[in-house]
């Protein structure tokens, strides 16, 4: 009883109010039924439109690039000859445990004009001027995808490499045994068995990434900055709820936009990942 008290208290009740409130139009506490105002505000609201658009480029480039990248370090890690697994493990894994607000701090100054990593490049002559990383969509963007990929790789590696421990050897000996090579036995073995492991952190990572907060609002020096190039939906929610006078009916029918795109790209996923089974 206690549970289902907490549950209907901070899920189920917040849920309805926030449905109930998608129907609302006004500012502030001054609010009243507008039907689906708000929806029709949606397909006219050039901010939503970008918002929108930035989250859907994040969710398209950096979630296969996080989760190829988790794959194989975790396939790395699972070689028994490797030397120093468990330095390397914990190297990778270490960004998921690190504070959000320190880690968004040395990105910043890591890009930054005079950073670190404009130095190597002039260093190299790889590049002759400085590029404004954060000063510029483009490469503001490529900021905040290396962030994120940064971040949360480390997290899908240690369900993948967990996976992998669970497979028969066996399995690995006889095709050795039948010439099979490497790459073949990573492909045709490793990834079969894998389907489930990957079918789980692309639905969490696809939810992760169309709710992606804290990267836009802590490393540029303007959330969502520059020109709402990095803005996503979750901050334009918090936008309008909390900054300026809040208009907390539209920013629930925008949240609501996120649980409709992740039960729509969940349901494909699951479905695509059945076809493959049959």
């Amino acid at each position: 009883m206690p549970a289902l008290v907490l549950l209907g208290v901070f899920m189920i009740y917040p849920i309805l109010w926030s449905l109930w409130m998608s129907f609302q139009v006004g500012r502030g506490m001054a609010f009243s039924f507008g039907g689906f105002a708000n929806i029709v505000r949606l397909t006219q609201d050039p901010v939503f439109i970008r918002a929108l658009t930035n989250t859907l480029t994040f969710l398209a480039i950096q979630v296969p690039i996080m989760l190829v990248l988790a794959l194989l370090f975790a396939n790395a890690l699972n070689d028994s000859k490797l030397w120093g697994k468990g330095l390397f493990r914990t190297a990778i894994f270490l960004p998921c445990v690190t504070s959000l607000v320190a880690y968004s701090v040395v990105f910043r100054s890591m890009f930054a004009a005079d950073g670190v990593i404009n130095q190597f490049l002039l260093f190299t002559h790889i590049i002759s001027d400085p590029i404004p990383w954060m000063a510029d969509p483009f490469w503001s963007k490529v900021v905040i995808i290396s962030a994120i990929t940064w971040r949360w790789t480390g997290y899908n590696m240690i369900f993948y490499l967990a996976a992998m421990q669970n497979i028969d050897r066996s399995i690995y000996e006889a095709a050795k045994i039948d010439g099979v090579p490497a790459w073949a036995r990573f492909w045709y073995i490793t990834v079969p068995m894998l389907k489930p492991v990957i079918l789980f952190t692309t639905v969490i990572s696809t939810i992760g990434t169309l709710q992606l907060f804290d990267e836009p609002n802590l490393i540029p020096s303007t959330p969502g900055a520059p020109s709402d190039s990095t803005l996503t939906l979750s901050l334009y929610i918090y936008n309008l709820s909390f900054k300026f006078m809040p208009s907390f009916g539209y920013a629930a029918t925008v949240s609501y936009v996120i649980v409709v795109m992740v039960g729509i790209l969940t349901l494909i996923q699951f479905l695509a990942a059945r076809e493959r089974r049959t």
